[in-house]
């Protein structure tokens, strides 16, 4: 009816904030969103992919067409894992970078994320993650689970928005810490991450949250 492709009127509505139709309440356009009532009820847990950035800065740093194919080679530098661990009632995230996501080191990460939250003062039930191999096949993982007395909760099959909190809180970390500015080295990157993240957990105003910052609601 508009005369353009489907895909160009979604990234106009995305702009301007509007969700699709089924993340929405029909009659009255509001978005849906569901919440657990208690801090540490359920637990969102992800993994990013991201591309180191070569010393002297990458691509965003000199410029796509400074580089020739040779030199890209050289420049490639591997990728950091963060996994973040993300409460589904107050919003509050753990992160850490890892070089890699395979199932002992997503082991760790579970058992210093479930520590963290309990300085908080919050008790982790369950945890919600994909369906990939690492979660599910790791014995180290399934055993951590059943030591600290976890539920695991797996997403339905092909239905990746179930775990949107913590989807939605990669695309934030990515575009006010990993992008936000021109890093010259992968290091000063990582070392501007505890800065952000302490910032998004204490200060950072939260749309869900009415405004207020996630540990308003521990």
């Amino acid at each position: 009816m508009l005369g353009r492709p489907p895909s160009t009127i979604y990234g106009v509505l995305r702009r301007h904030g509007q969700s699709r139709l089924d993340h929405t309440d029909r009659p009255s356009g509001v978005p849906i969103r569901y919440e657990r009532q208690h801090p540490g009820e359920l637990v969102h847990v992800d993994v990013k992919k991201l591309g180191r950035i070569p010393d002297g800065g990458g691509w965003r740093m000199r410029g796509r067409s400074s580089e020739t194919e040779a030199g890209k080679k050289q420049r490639r530098v591997g990728y950091d894992y963060p996994h973040a661990a993300v409460d589904d009632h107050s919003r509050v995230a753990y992160v850490e970078p890892h070089p890699d996501e395979r199932g002992e080191t997503c082991t760790r990460f579970l058992a210093r994320a479930c520590a963290f939250f309990a300085e908080q003062g919050v008790k982790v039930q369950a945890v919600m993650m994909d369906n990939a191999l690492n979660y599910r096949r790791s014995a180290a993982f399934l055993e951590v689970l059943e030591e600290l007395g976890i539920a695991h909760v797996p997403i339905p099959a092909y239905h990746p928005r179930a775990n949107g909190k913590v989807e939605r809180f990669n695309r934030t970390m990515l575009e006010e810490w990993a992008y936000v500015r021109l890093y010259t080295s992968n290091a000063q990157r990582l070392r501007a991450l505890p800065r952000w993240l302490a910032f998004y957990n204490r200060r950072r105003p939260h749309t869900a949250l009415g405004g207020r910052p996630p540990t308003s609601r521990l």
